[in-house]
């Protein structure tokens, strides 16, 4: 356990997976096909924790590929203006092309459409992760969509090689999107055997039900994988909370209820505020929190970058709230 808060107390993260680009249409409540003006803004699972981490505060470098197009040169600006390093982000030419998210800014009948043909993230290989200059950076994180396909697959576990050579823990989100899998039998074998190599992992119930083969084994999954590998393991519930995994312990956290405008980016905000509250010296049931009021912030306005929240947002969302719902 030591050696993974130390590690994330450096508040400096590598972050290896997918930069996209997510459209939606405006105003918020708009369908999708009555659309007629769409905002662009980053999208993908590891490219909004490394923008989420770096707008509390912390630090973040992305390694992935983009198309070697406007596509991908937008995605590196949108990463710059958030502060996240790009030097280990690599363009990738042919008929390659960065993920496009199409989602709507409303809850009710609410439609996502995900273009993943040919991704350029996909592409990633072993040349780029071994190019990383682990040594600098106190965690490695990465989400689940980066081992739906090779060579990304092989590249992923082989940065977990390397980060574990450099004394790094990792930090895994499930991040099961079916879509990206050539089978459910696939996702279920490879998710398992890399959650089996992180010391932190979080995921949904659906996630673990689905690593265990049943929706109902979900929960004694998520205990047995702390139990037997990862120090902490964060089983997240929906409207319901989540439980944590922690030395023997189960802390049961709630949520702050909002408004919502949409169901997207939650997961992603919640890994960005749970990180850099750890990294700030908060205890884990506080970390929690502060990144289930993180989430709670991103789903109740637009996009999912740029809803994520800053430092002071996140204060003065916590200060003006209500509280958390009881666990």
């Amino acid at each position: 356990m030591k050696q993974l808060l130390d590690g994330i107390k450096a508040n400096n993260f590598v972050i290896v997976g997918r930069a996209g680009m997510d459209f939606f249409p405006d105003p918020p409540g708009t369908k999708t096909e009555d659309g007629v003006m769409f905002t662009a803004s980053l999208g993908g699972s590891s490219a909004n924790i490394a923008a989420g981490i770096c707008k509390l505060g912390g630090k973040a470098a992305l390694v992935t590929r983009v198309s070697d197009d406007s596509i991908g040169r937008y995605c590196v600006n949108q990463l710059k203006h958030y502060g996240v390093d790009t030097r280990y982000v690599t363009p990738v030419g042919g008929e390659f092309r960065n993920s496009l998210a199409v989602y709507e800014s409303r809850v009710e009948d609410h439609q996502s459409v995900i273009y993943r043909n040919g991704a350029a993230d996909f592409q990633m290989d072993e040349s780029d992760v071994a190019a990383v200059d682990y040594s600098q950076y106190g965690a490695l994180i990465t989400a689940g969509t980066v081992f739906a396909a090779e060579p990304s697959r092989t590249a992923t576990f082989k940065s977990f090689a390397l980060a574990k050579q450099a004394g790094l823990p990792i930090i895994f989100d499930v991040d099961y999107r079916p879509y990206s899998w050539p089978s459910p039998q696939v996702a279920e074998e490879i998710l398992s055997r890399a959650a089996t190599e992180c010391d932190m992992i979080v995921g949904n119930d659906e996630e673990f039900g689905f690593m265990a083969g049943d929706i109902s084994k979900g929960l004694d999954k998520a205990r047995a994988l702390s139990e037997n590998t990862a120090k902490i393991v964060v089983y997240k519930m929906g409207h319901e909370g989540a439980i944590t995994f922690a030395q023997g312990r189960e802390i049961r956290t709630g949520i702050y209820p909002v408004e919502a405008l949409k169901p997207t980016g939650a997961g992603d905000s919640f890994m960005a505020g749970m990180m850099t509250s750890l990294a700030e010296g908060y205890d884990l049931e506080d970390a929690i929190l502060r990144g289930s009021a993180c989430a709670s912030i991103t789903v109740s306005r637009p996009g999912c970058a740029p809803a994520m929240a800053d430092t002071p947002t996140l204060d003065k969302f916590l200060a003006d709230h209500p509280g958390p719902t009881d666990a």
